[in-house]
């Protein structure tokens, strides 16, 4: 039986490209990558129609620093869109992403990966937008000056003044409002005050592993009013309650060890040389959390967002790209429908990106870009 093609909400091969220097010689995704969970060969064995690129910046990189280093990761999506024309297309809309899907190459959306890659800036958050990028994740793994953390010690009470008025420059550009990262309080800030749907590009659930990333039922709950989607992720910790569980224990040896747990690259060291290993994940575990996601939220509201090449193991049975075949299949061996997976597979995330692009051409029509700054709305820092 034909599976459905997968519109996956979240890859880090820009940022694993990156570490090579955007060597496309060095490193040709046209041929088999082992070193890397994504390739072209295994995109198309995986079924993966469209997918949307982390234009992901540390944390570590601070103002400008953060902004020069975004530029230059979507610079770097491009040249990989431009090298291989016959497998990627650019896509910025839900039209373009529809003639992707019926063309048989890959479309490549674009995505920034917490709110200190625009710096403070909606200027910059336009520009961004101008370049193609089509959504903004609120937060990473520390606070921004307008939002929280889910991962950070909480310091906003959600969303700022500044936070709401990211969201609306978002809303009315028709760039999607990305929750995953973020603290519960901004999830339901963002909630309360979005126009559009909003997504979870790589999020799970959390009454399935009690993970600060995972998403809450009260918050899954309102996705059903707010037509938004929760793209279930494949890192292990987030997924399996063991391995959640495990990550909690090493959060706080980090900590006791000195170790500042919202760096990537320190907690992941850390995580590493610390006994005992974190438990494997494993396929039936993310199967649990995409039926949770079904049953709170409802079908229309779940999505793909695996986070490879983002994360340092996969769960058993979803090694790399090539795998989104044997979830599709578990879901069907347990009654999910032709027409249910392709909701989740990709119908789902189409018709959020629709109705952003909707709701942005009315908003375009009564009001222009806003001029709201950080200091203006929220006091100086």
């Amino acid at each position: 039986m034909p599976q459905p093609l997968v519109v996956d909400g979240h890859n880090d091969l820009p940022w694993a490209l990156r570490e090579t220097g955007y060597d496309f010689d060095a490193v040709d995704v046209a041929k088999s990558q082992p070193q890397l969970h994504t390739d072209l060969p295994r995109l198309r064995a995986g079924g993966v129609g469209a997918q949307f690129w982390s234009v992901f910046v540390p944390c570590s990189l601070r103002g400008g620093d953060a902004v020069t280093a975004t530029l230059e990761q979507v610079d770097a999506v491009r040249t990989m869109v431009a090298r291989y024309p016959d497998d990627l297309v650019l896509v910025t809309d839900a039209d373009g992403l529809e003639a992707a899907l019926a063309s048989g190459r890959i479309g490549s959306l674009m995505g920034a990966e917490g709110g200190h890659s625009i710096d403070g800036s909606l200027g910059a958050l336009r520009a961004l937008h101008a370049l193609g990028v089509r959504y903004l994740t609120l937060t990473h793994n520390e606070n921004t000056d307008w939002a929280d953390s889910a991962t950070d010690v909480p310091r906003h009470g959600g969303l700022t003044r500044f936070g709401r008025e990211v969201v609306a420059e978002l809303n009315r550009l028709g760039m999607l409002v990305d929750l995953s990262h973020v603290a519960a309080t901004t999830m339901h800030d963002a909630l309360d005050v979005t126009a559009a749907p909003v997504v979870f590009s790589h999020s799970s659930a959390r009454a399935v592993a009690d993970h600060p990333r995972n998403v809450p039922d009260d918050v899954l709950a309102r996705l059903a009013d707010n037509g938004g989607v929760c793209m279930v992720t494949f890192v292990p910790r987030f997924v399996s309650p063991a391995a959640a569980a495990w990550s909690a224990e090493v959060h706080d040896a980090a900590l006791a060890a000195g170790v500042d747990a919202r760096d990537l690259g320190a907690l992941d060291a850390f995580s590493e040389a610390y006994e005992p290993a974190c438990p494997p994940a494993t396929l039936a575990d993310v199967v649990a959390h995409v039926e949770h996601v079904r049953e709170v939220a409802g079908v229309e509201h779940v999505g793909l967002g695996g986070d490879y090449d983002g994360t340092p193991t996969t769960p058993q049975g979803l090694e790399d790209v090539s795998r989104y075949p044997a979830l599709l299949d578990a879901l069907r061996q347990r009654g999910w429908t032709e027409p249910e997976l392709v909701a989740l597979a990709h119908g789902n995330v189409v018709r959020v990106l629709r109705e952003a692009g909707s709701v942005a051409a009315g908003l375009q029509a009564v009001r222009g870009p806003s001029t709201a700054t950080v200091e203006a709305l929220d006091g100086p820092g």
